[in-house]
């Protein structure tokens, strides 16, 4: 087994199950510049959220990071060093310590898809350091919030938005049947994917990132009710910011109908291609609806999809990713159901 065939294999299960499930199904030449940039872009992360390190460091680490992932001179392996000691899951501990050789194999991919990743990590390590710098505290009491719903729309571009690019433009490169996309309005829509399953990151870590001193919900909505991100953290403020939640729950469903535009776009005989996809959607859009039953979302632990659904949505799906009807017959399904919720 070659060493890219190991990070791609043991390493990416471990850090990832749900997006190695999608990776899985890629047509081989897809696999490793996908596969790299998600273990890069996992490996920041780590750093970003290495609390026992303190926040200047992590920074500096960081922009370490950024500048070794742009191919630029840069000590990674001193940033891992620093960091993987501090990880409570093994599992990100040694992706920190592999963080040299998965460099290593990014750079020995071809140039275009080199360059490919290389330029979506710029952009997601941007949202990261965007994330730090506006979000200074570590927990409760330094709580920060986002200002505007721009400021909401950029970080969700940063950090998952771009991912669709990035994954048009791979695609369009290595699958010819794909040469008659209209290739801005797919690079645009395929944006609006990414943004779709941040938002639901966002709308389903709430709980979570008010503990942790980071409101995505922004601050100038929520002054419209008449709260500060500080009345978040009681039930009785978190309750009178449901109808800002519902917004935000209808901007992610006004995203995935895009996504779903995007998934049936793809020509039927690229079903890999669907399948990597349509299943991110499906469990996206499950969650919704999760979110969107709650009658206090914020005051509740975090929603997941039990394991019993997500293997009966990959199954189903399999069965249908033939057919645009049953495909756009399921997203329109979701969108239904989450719809009434919302009008509840």
């Amino acid at each position: 087994m070659t060493s890219t065939d190991e990070l791609l294999g043991d390493l990416l299960r471990q850090v990832s199950r749900s997006f190695y499930l999608s990776l899985a199904i890629l047509a081989r030449p897809l696999r490793g510049p996908v596969g790299l940039a998600y273990l890069l872009a996992r490996a920041a992360d780590t750093v970003a959220d290495t609390r026992l390190v303190a926040r200047p460091q992590r920074i500096d680490h960081l922009r370490a990071l950024r500048r070794a992932y742009a191919g630029q001179p840069a000590d990674a392996g001193a940033v891992a060093r620093a960091c993987a000691p501090h990880q409570a899951h093994a599992a990100e501990r040694r992706l920190l310590e592999r963080v040299d050789a998965v460099l290593a194999a990014v750079a020995a991919l071809p140039e275009g898809d080199r360059e490919r990743v290389r330029a979506v990590l710029t952009t997601i390590t941007e949202g990261m350091l965007f994330d730090l710098a506006r979000f200074p505290g570590e927990d409760a009491s330094g709580l920060a919030a986002l200002e505007t719903l721009d400021d909401l729309d950029r970080y969700t571009y940063l950090v998952a938005g771009c991912v669709g690019e990035f994954w048009t433009d791979l695609h369009l490169a290595h699958r010819p049947r794909l040469a008659g996309w209209d290739v801005a309005a797919m690079r645009a829509t395929g944006v609006r994917f990414g943004k779709a399953l941040q938002m639901t990151n966002v709308l389903r870590d709430v709980p979570s990132d008010l503990a942790h001193g980071r409101c995505y919900l922004p601050a100038r909505e929520l002054a419209g009710l008449g709260l500060r991100p500080a009345d978040l953290l009681e039930p009785a403020g978190a309750a009178r910011a449901r109808p800002l939640l519902h917004r935000l729950l209808g901007l992610a469903l006004d995203h995935y109908e895009a996504a779903w535009r995007y998934t049936l776009a793809i020509p039927r005989r690229e079903w890999r291609m669907r399948l990597a996809c349509t299943w991110p959607l499906l469990i996206g859009q499950a969650t919704l609806e999760a979110l969107a039953a709650q009658r206090n979302p914020l005051a509740s632990a975090p929603v997941k999809v039990p394991r019993a659904d997500v293997r009966a949505i990959l199954a189903g799906s399999t069965l249908t990713v033939w057919s645009n009807r049953a495909l756009a017959s399921a997203g329109t399904r979701w969108r239904a159901r989450i719809g009434r919720l919302l009008v509840a």
